[in-house]
C-alpha cells in the first residue's frame, strides 16, 4: 500500500463509485433473500416452500456461462460496460415493482418465475459491475475498494430488510415493492454519470476467445492443483453463514417479532455495525493484508452464527435481536469484503468479467443449493440445532486458508502479496 493515509485512500472518486456499485448490486439480492421470504411468511406460506425459493438464486451460480457475452459485446453507445449496466438496472427496477401485483397464496409459481427473472437480471448486473470495479481500482486499492463496495452492498439491505417491513405495517405490499424498486434509480444515475474506462485491454475478438481465454489464463497462472483448491475454498468459506442467514426474516417472525420491530431494530443495529465495519474493514485492508483479513473476519463470521443460536434460546427480546443483527451485519459483511477482495486479486483485469463471474458464482453456490434445504432442516431439528450445524459447516473453509491464503504470506519485491502455492 502506498504511503497515503487512510483518509486520503478512502476519500476519492473511485471509492465513491464503489459505494454506488455496492448499493445497486446488493438491493435486488436482499429483495430476494430478505423481503420476499418475509413477505411470503407473513402471507402464510410454509417454511419448506420458502426454503425452496433459494433455488431461484441459480442464475448467481451459473452466471459465468453468459458472462463471455457481456465481455464480448456492447449493447449501445454508452460503451461495453455501461450499456449492460443500464439495461440490467432498468429491468431490475421494473421486475421488482411487479411483485406487488402478485398474490403469493394463489399464484406461488408466478412469484417463483418473477423471482427467477430478478435473480437473472441481478446476476447479469453483478457481472458487469464486478468487471468495471476491477478495471477501476489499482491493485493497491483492491482491498479497501472491495471493502467499501461490500459495506455499501450490505447497506442496501436496509431498504428491503428494514424500510420495507416498517412500511408494510402501514401501506399495501404493492406500494412497498414500488418504493423498494425505485431505489434502483441510484444505480441508473451512477451508470449515466460515470465514464467508460480505457483499460488498454481490448474486448475479445470473438465469442470463442471470450469463453476460452479467461479459463486458460487462470489454469496457466496457478497450475491445476492450486486452481482446484482455490475454487473449492470459494465454495466453503461462506457456506456456514450463508445457510445461517437464509431464513433470517422467517426466523425472527417465528420468534414473535413484529414487522416493525424487525425493521426498526435492523435499521439501527445494522447502521452501527456497518459504520464500524467500514472503519475496521478499511483499516485492516490498508494496514494488514487480504490474507490476514480472511482469517480475522472468518472467525468473526463464526461467532456471528452462534449469535443466532443464542437468540433462538433467548426468544423474543429486542435487545438480543439488536445485538444478534448488529453482529451478523458486522461479521458477514467483513467476511464478504475479504472474500471479494481475494477474488479480485486472483483475477486478471484483461478477463475480469468472466473470471470474477466464475469465482463469485462458486462463492454463492452454497447459498443457492444448500439453502434450499434449510427449511426442511429447521422443521426437523429446530432453530438452535440448525445454527449449531451452520457453525460446524463454517469450519472447513477456515482450515483451507492454511493453503490458499496463509497468514504468513510470501511477498515479491513490489510488496504485492502472493498466495502460497499448493503443495509447496
Amino acid at each position: 500500500m502506498p504511503t497515503s493515509s487512510f483518509k486520503e485512500a478512502i476519500l476519492n472518486k473511485r471509492m465513491l463509485i464503489c459505494v454506488f456499485t455496492g448499493f445497486s448490486s446488493g438491493l435486488p439480492l436482499f429483495v430476494l433473500y430478505q423481503l420476499v421470504p418475509g413477505w411470503l411468511r407473513s402471507e402464510g406460506v410454509s417454511l419448506a416452500e420458502i426454503g425452496l425459493f433459494s433455488l431461484i438464486g441459480i442464475p448467481y451460480v451459473w452466471k459465468f456461462i453468459w458472462s463471455p457475452l457481456i465481455d464480448r459485446y456492447s449493447l449501445g453507445p454508452l460503451g461495453r460496460r455501461r450499456s449492460w449496466m443500464l439495461v440490467t438496472q432498468v429491468l431490475l427496477l421494473l421486475s421488482i415493482a411487479i411483485f406487488g401485483w402478485v398474490n403469493p397464496v394463489v399464484n406461488i409459481w408466478s412469484v417463483a418465475y418473477l423471482a427467477a427473472g430478478v435473480a437473472f437480471f441481478s446476476a447479469s448486473q453483478d457481472i458487469v459491475l464486478d468487471a468495471y470495479r476491477r478495471e477501476l481500482l489499482p491493485d493497491h486499492e483492491l482491498g479497501l475498494g472491495n471493502s467499501v463496495h461490500v459495506q455499501a452492498y450490505r447497506l442496501s439491505g436496509l431498504v428491503p430488510g428494514s424500510l420495507a417491513f416498517i412500511l408494510a405495517d402501514h401501506i399495501s405490499w404493492q406500494s412497498v415493492f414500488i418504493i423498494v424498486a425505485s431505489f434502483m434509480l441510484l444505480g441508473i444515475l451512477l451508470t449515466l454519470f460515470i465514464k467508460e474506462l480505457d483499460t488498454g485491454h481490448d474486448a475479445p475478438k470473438s465469442l470463442q476467445e471470450a469463453v476460452i481465454l479467461p479459463f486458460k489464463d487462470f489454469i496457466n497462472s496457478n497450475g491445476v492443483k492450486s486452481a482446484a483448491y482455490t475454487l473449492a475454498f470459494l465454495v466453503f468459506y461462506k457456506l456456514g453463514d450463508n445457510m445461517a442467514t437464509a431464513l433470517q426474516t422467517p426466523f425472527f417472525i417465528d420468534l414473535g417479532f413484529s414487522k416493525t420491530e424487525i425493521g426498526v431494530i435492523a435499521k439501527t443495529s445494522s447502521l452501527i455495525a456497518m459504520t464500524i465495519g467500514i472503519i475496521v474493514g478499511g483499516l485492516v485492508m490498508v494496514k494488514l493484508s487480504i490474507n490476514k483479513a480472511l482469517w480475522l473476519f472468518g472467525l468473526v463470521q463464526i461467532v456471528s452464527i452462534l449469535g443466532f443460536a443464542a437468540l433462538a434460546e433467548i426468544g423474543h427480546n429486542n435487545y438480543a435481536l439488536a445485538i444478534t443483527m448488529g453482529f451478523e451485519y458486522l461479521g458477514v459483511g467483513l467476511g464478504a469484503a475479504a472474500l471479494t477482495a481475494f477474488i479480485a486479486r486472483t483475477t486478471n483485469p484483461a478477463f475480469a468479467a468472466t473470471q470474477i463471474a466464475l469465482f463469485t458464482a462458486l462463492a454463492v453456490l452454497p447459498r443457492t443449493f444448500a439453502n434450499a434445504t434449510t427449511g426442511f432442516i429447521v422443521e426437523q431439528i429446530g432453530w438452535t440445532q440448525f445454527y449449531f450445524l451452520c457453525t460446524a459447516l463454517a469450519i472447513p473453509g477456515m482450515v483451507m486458508l492454511c493453503k490458499v491464503a496463509p497468514w504468513h504470506e510470501v511477498q515479491d519485491k513490489n510488496k504485492q502479496t502472493i498466495p502460497q502455492q499448493i503443495g509447496t
